[in-house]
């Protein structure tokens, strides 16, 4: 029994796999790419400090922008500190560079307000300049004022990016002083020790408190999206109890309308052709309510739900309306001003839902009134004017009392267009409905002409 081994050498320079330390290292070379070479000089400026603290909350006026300002001002103090470090040498100012030493060290710090990032490189880059400037090697590698500046740049940028970044910035600091202190040497006094101690303990609490902070803003919004939705659903809960009661007490009637009014001809012995067409408008429009009523409620019950795409009403269909109107007794004109021209659809079907309910509450608070409907078509959108006469001393129907439901309807679908309406009674004991609808001009382009 022979036993066959395969190998297969994937060629160099191919896509094959890598092995997990290669996939490792990439990684974390990208994110050092990313944290501190990748746009490392752009401006960001420190915003001032937020003003809802239980403290700086109470403050009012001009200590109010002040205060907004103090990040800015600890930054300039401890600048300040830098520079003189970098100045003294055996505790008393030095010459010209010594004073130069002390704003290399002071220049650092103040660029971390403007670039946050391209400040720790200038930190870098300062620490073995202010050495050869002081030209010993009695504390080495940090100088008192690069040591200050440098910790100080180390805590003021971890605040102001993210904890990958100070923890890349550590690496570098303490893969600089493993560089210099093999080439160089560890001088007098080492302050690699404490500089590396001291900025992992600062960096540390940097990152535990962002890390606290971001947890804070997560677990914020959490209970936000949590309490939208709570409110969602009991918003919905209580929609559906009211389609419920809707559904219940006006379904009901509704369809016992249209049941009676459909068999209430058969109940009579050769009943007139009049009262035939009465009995018959009654059910079309019980039937026409009904089909409107569960349009509404299915919206009423769900957001997500998808009304039937059947045509809504326009001015157009305003005659049949009329017409419908006139069945149950009531008379009413109209006219029409104006060049006729098709308006958008919302403006259409506002213009149609005001008529009908104008000459609902004719019908209800005017009984045996005649009515009116004028529509004017001008330039900058549609008027509307329903007026109807006072109730006639002979009227047999007696008005039916309103809550001002439907004026109220009407205002909220004018104001949806930005329009004016104005109701109220007239001088001879009617009620007069003027509205006007803005319709925007369509500006036309006129195109330049040809020179001959």
């Amino acid at each position: 029994m022979t036993e066959t081994t395969q190998t297969r050498t994937v060629p160099s320079g191919s896509g094959g796999a890598r092995s997990p330390e290669y996939r490792l290292a990439k990684d974390a070379l990208s994110g050092l790419r990313q944290a501190l070479f990748h746009d490392a000089f752009a401006y960001r400026p420190l915003p001032p400090m937020a003003m809802d603290g239980p403290l700086t909350r109470r403050l009012t006026g001009r200590s109010r922008g002040h205060a907004a300002r103090l990040p800015h001002a600890v930054v300039a103090a401890v600048a300040l500190i830098a520079m003189f470090g970098g100045s003294v040498a055996d505790g008393a100012l030095a010459g010209p560079v010594a004073l130069l030493s002390g704003l290399v060290c002071a220049a650092p710090v103040l660029a971390t307000l403007f670039r946050p990032v391209g400040a720790f490189w200038m930190s870098m880059a300062a620490t073995p300049l202010v050495a050869l400037l002081d030209g010993s090697l009695g504390e080495w590698p940090w100088q008192p004022g690069a040591f200050i500046c440098h910790l100080a740049v180390l805590v003021i940028v971890a605040i102001r990016t993210r904890p990958r970044t100070a923890a890349w910035m550590w690496v570098l600091t303490a893969a600089y002083a493993f560089v210099v202190q093999t080439l160089i040497g560890d001088g007098e006094f080492n302050t690699s020790a404490p500089m590396l101690f001291l900025s992992a303990l600062a960096l540390l609490l940097v990152a535990i408190r962002q890390i606290r902070r971001d947890a804070r803003q997560e677990v914020t919004a959490q209970r936000t999206v949590t309490a939208h939705e709570r409110s969602r659903r009991t918003l919905l809960e209580e929609r559906t109890t009211i389609a419920r009661e809707l559904h219940d007490v006006v379904a009901h009637h509704m369809s016992v309308v249209a049941i009676q009014a459909e068999a209430a001809p058969y109940r009579v012995e050769n009943p007139p052709e009049e009262l035939e067409r009465a009995f018959a408008t009654i059910r079309e429009n019980a039937v026409a309510a009904l089909t409107e009523l569960r349009r509404v409620l299915g919206v009423v019950r769900a957001e997500d739900y998808e009304a039937p795409d059947a045509p809504q009403p326009t001015l157009a269909d305003l005659d049949a309306l009329l017409a419908n109107v006139r069945d149950t007794g009531l008379t009413v004109d109209k006219a029409v001003t104006g060049a006729v021209r098709e308006l958008p659809p919302g403006v259409e079907l506002s213009a149609y839902r005001i008529v009908q309910e104008a000459l609902s509450n004719t019908l209800r608070h005017a009984p045996g009134a005649s009515a009116r409907v004028e529509v004017s078509y001008v330039l900058g959108g549609l008027g509307l004017r329903i007026v109807n006469g006072p109730v006639p001393e002979t009227s047999l129907v007696k008005p039916s009392p309103g809550a001002g439901h439907g004026i109220t309807g009407m205002r909220e679908r004018v104001s949806m267009l930005n329009g004016g309406m104005t109701a109220g009674p007239t001088g001879d004991g009617g009620y007069e409905v003027s509205v006007f609808l803005p319709v925007a001009v369509p500006t036309e382009t006129v195109q330049p002409e040809d020179d001959a």
